[in-house]
Formats: structure tokens, sequence, C-alpha cells
């Protein structure tokens, strides 16, 4: 590894998956002894420095400019690899938004280094200073590792998989970088919020997921009954919306990515991109009669018992309990 590149660095243009991928970002700059920076792009954004700090970045490098108005992709791309280029870091990471997933490849072809896409997990190997990128493939049946030989190493990865990690008291250093940005080809002439029922499964405290233990459609009025006396949200697995096409929504890697304070599976076998996408859950209760099913490995409880025995009392019992 070339001695000039060095340091962990982190952008999103949203500021939770910024969060997150700065308290990981934290965790593996002080196995490899090095920063961790931020990268703020915008306007007016560099009051919005100080937070960074207590998410675990050392430095926050910021640019300005009415060309980021609305952080179109190409205009960003020109930001990031001016930012890049003055500070050097040997690993990149990037958020899997939905602009994240448009923004980290121009940088890589810029920047002529790889970009490994949608990571599940990350690790260094101090010694070598290579950065392991894990990922799910082949719909969840498989994970594989990937090593990137180019400096900086760029991973994206989705909102909700690491953890946010706040400390206070911490300071960082802002850095403003002037950056040659090009006029957009495009202009953003409105923003419309997109209209919500209720709370996002995302943003939901308790969830109840379906697999495909469930035998028809009906039957997840079991579980609506019972996030309901919980008050939480109910969400399936993808084989339930992709395949049987019950709900256009599901839970995993490639749907909804959760963290609740608890997450009860029912029926669900636990593939590999199911996992990936509850994997900050704080509490995993599971009820699947097939005692070798993968859930029970990933979770805090098990009942190796028929779902349908399981679900009905546990809702009466919870009703009695609560009083509801």
């Amino acid at each position: 590894m070339a001695e000039e590149y060095k340091g962990i660095m982190a952008y999103s243009e949203d500021r939770d998956t910024l969060f997150e991928l700065l308290s990981k970002g934290r965790e593996l700059a002080d196995q490899l002894q090095t920063e961790v920076s931020a990268v703020l792009l915008g306007e007016k954004v560099e009051a919005e420095a100080g937070e960074l700090a207590s998410y675990g970045a050392d430095k926050v490098y910021v640019v300005e400019s009415p060309q980021l108005k609305g952080l179109l992709a190409e205009a960003c791309a020109e930001a990031l690899h001016a930012v890049i280029s003055q500070a050097k870091p040997e690993v990149f990471l990037v958020g899997a938004t939905k602009r994240g997933k448009e923004l980290a490849p121009r940088v890589a072809e810029k920047l002529g280094t790889g970009c490994v896409a949608e990571c599940v997990a990350l690790e260094v190997d101090a010694g070598r200073r290579e950065l392991k990128m894990k990922r799910v493939v082949f719909g969840g049946k498989v994970s594989s590792t990937h090593i990137i030989a180019g400096k900086p190493a760029i991973a994206t990865i989705p909102p909700r998989i690491f953890e946010k990690k706040k400390a206070d008291g911490r300071t960082a250093e802002a850095v403003k970088v002037e950056a040659e940005i090009s006029p957009p080809k495009a202009e953003i002439v409105e923003v419309k919020p997109k209209e919500m029922a209720g709370i996002r499964i995302e943003e939901a405290p308790i969830v109840i997921c379906g697999g495909r233990g469930l035998k028809q459609q009906e039957d997840f009025k079991m579980l609506e009954e019972l996030a309901e006396v919980l008050g939480g949200q109910v969400g399936c697995t993808r084989p339930i919306a992709a395949d049987r096409g019950w709900f256009p929504e599901w839970v995993g890697l490639s749907g909804k990515k959760i963290q609740p304070s608890l997450y009860i599976a029912v029926g669900v076998s636990g593939a590999i991109q199911h996992v990936a996408g509850i994997r900050s859950s704080k509490i995993v209760v599971s009820v699947n009669k097939d005692a070798d099913a993968p859930i029970f490995a990933d979770s805090d409880y098990g009942i190796v018992e028929d779902l349908y025995k399981v679900v009905p009392a546990l809702t009466e019992a919870l009703r009695k309990i609560l009083k509801k």
C-alpha cells in the first residue's frame, strides 16, 4: 500500500447514515491506528461539522458551492474527487442511498479505483492494511468477500447496517476544500415529500415479520393482532412479497433494513439477506417448528413449535398482561 494513502473517510447526504458510517469507520480506524474523516457537501453546510465529531470524525472536509444545490451526482462526484485527491484516504465509505448508489461508481471511475456495492460487513487486516468487504449475492444464498487492490478502497453500505455510536466531548477539525465544479446538466425544480400512512417500518420500535411458514395470506391477520397488542408493525420476508406476491415490500437487505427494539420472526427460515436486514435489532425472538432453522443462530430467544399454536397463545397472554 502506498504510504500517501491513510485514514478512513465517510460520506452520505443522509445524516443518520453518515453517523452510522462514521461509527463503523471509527472502529476500523482504531484498528489501523489512523484518523477518521467525514465530508460535507452543499451550499452552506460548515456549521454541521461539529456534530460529526460526536460519531467519530477527527476531520470534516467541507465543500460549499452553489453548484451543489440539490446534491446532483455529477456535481457531488467532482467535489468528492477534489476532497479525496487532497486527503488521500485509504478507505472511502459511501451510504448506499439512492443518491449514494449513483455517486460511488462515478467517484471510483474518476479515481481509477474499485467500488464494492451493498456491503453488509467490513473488516480490516491491520497488518496488510486491507479492507475486507462482505456482500450478499445470489438472492441471499451466498456471501462473498472482496478486497480492492487500488486506493482508496470504496465501499457502499446500506442504511441501518451499522449502529450509531455517539460519544460526546469529541472535537473535529474543519477543512475547507476548493473544488472546480461544472454547472449541473439537470436542475431540481421541485421536491415533494412522500406521503406515508402511519409509521414507517424502518422506524417501528417493534416488528413482527412473517415468512414462508405462513400457509396463506389471510394468516397474516394473526401477526396483525399480535402487532396491535404490542404497538408494532407487521412485515414479511422476500419470498412472501417477491415470489408469492402477497405484499409490495419486504424486510431484508434488498428491501427494508430495520433496527427495532424487538423483532419477532414468525415462520422465518433466516436466509443471509434477511438476517443482514435485521442485524441491528436489539432483541430477536424467533418462532419456527424447524429446530435447525438458521434464524435461531441469530436469535436471542427461540421457540421451536408450530406458529399456529404459538402466535394466538402469545397474543392472548399479552392481552391479559397488558390489559388490552
